[in-house]
């Protein structure tokens, strides 16, 4: 018989080529970094990942903005893929919900600069979704529930109650100049203003003052001798608490108000090493998160949603706010970021044609 007519379809049939795979992409685009994630359609398993630069929608320029989204896709998604992306969720600092309309600025800025992004890289998604980065946070816990609260805490610090996927109530959120209290920022600007206050006599002494200096950059001649902080027994002269001042100063107004989150690790580790003033910081920071949370008028078992980088698991703030929020009774969950919250809507897009 010959081969190539006993490998062809039996009369009647005819052959049907199987189906190529179709994916979807997610984006977490935070105040610090771009996460993008590549993920299969049908079950949403990973398939490839990329970072970049910060993707806020209203700190960051659009043209750089495209650029960091652009670079993270580009890293997720293969060339020979991106045809096969069929929607693309994204979740952005920076961008309001659907139910503030179409033209909220920072939802406009987002949307450009995805589009910009896509263009570049040749994907042509029938479904694209730009979302805050509350709605994909609260997407991403486990189940991917519709209805609860999300707290989000990172350089800076929003809370949301959560209905049918949108948010209805805010707390919050209202950046670094006016709020965002207990968030990245706040944390990096106490712990600056705690060694000023050190340096000046204003009050006692912290080993801030060191660990701040070293971030900036100080010479080492106007830092204070190693130790100093821990005990109060090591001395630092006036002339070089004077000296400190007039070189702090500068190099923090040198740099974006927004880079005073770069603080906030410091006062982790300076809290871990039994520092006082750091420790009250962080206790002040977490205080601040529960009362964000608190507004939203929580339900006993309701489930709380946390990410970002002071709660996501592990966070440094994970649990002194779960334990102030215990009499609250709420359910709370860490994710690590909003990205399988964005992959879980770019699905949900695909099936319901949005």
């Amino acid at each position: 018989m010959n081969q190539a007519f006993a490998d062809s379809p039996a009369a009647g049939e005819s052959a049907v080529a199987a189906p190529s795979p179709a994916y979807v992409v997610g984006l977490d685009a935070g105040g610090t970094r771009t996460r993008a994630v590549l993920a299969d359609l049908g079950d949403g398993r990973v398939r490839g990942e990329g970072t970049a630069g910060p993707g806020n929608s209203l700190t960051v320029p659009g043209p750089a903005l495209a650029d960091h989204l652009a670079e993270a896709v580009g890293q997720a998604v293969p060339d020979g893929l991106r045809g096969r992306v069929v929607a693309v969720a994204g979740g952005f600092a920076g961008a309001g919900h659907q139910a503030q309309g179409a033209d909220e600025p920072g939802r406009v800025r987002a949307r450009a600069a995805l589009s910009a992004a896509l263009a570049r890289l040749g994907i042509t998604a029938a479904a694209v979704g730009v979302h805050s980065d509350i709605e994909t946070t609260f997407a991403a816990a486990p189940g991917h529930p519709a209805d609860g609260l999300v707290l989000v805490a990172g350089t800076g610090a929003v809370a949301a109650r959560i209905a049918g996927r949108v948010p209805t109530a805010t707390s919050g959120g209202d950046g670094w100049l006016l709020g965002d209290d207990g968030g990245g920022f706040w944390i990096g600007r106490a712990a600056v203003r705690a060694a000023l206050r050190a340096a000046d006599g204003r009050s006692g002494p912290t080993a801030l003052v060191l660990a701040v200096g070293r971030d900036l950059g100080l010479p080492t001649e106007v830092l204070p001798p190693e130790g100093y902080g821990a005990t109060g027994a090591v001395a630092w002269s006036a002339e070089r608490r004077t000296a400190y001042r007039a070189r702090l100063l500068p190099a923090v107004m040198d740099r974006s108000p927004v880079r005073l989150a770069d603080h906030a690790p410091a006062v982790v580790r300076t809290a871990e090493e039994k520092d006082a003033v750091a420790a009250r910081i962080l206790q002040e920071a977490a205080r601040r998160l529960a009362e964000t949370v608190s507004a939203l008028a929580p339900r006993p078992d309701e489930p709380l949603v946390a990410t970002g980088g002071l709660l996501a698991p592990n966070g440094p703030l994970l649990s002194p706010l779960t334990e102030r929020l215990a009499p609250l009774g709420l359910a709370v969950t860490p994710v690590s970021d909003g990205s399988p919250g964005a992959v879980a809507l770019a699905r949900l897009a695909h099936a319901t044609g949005g």
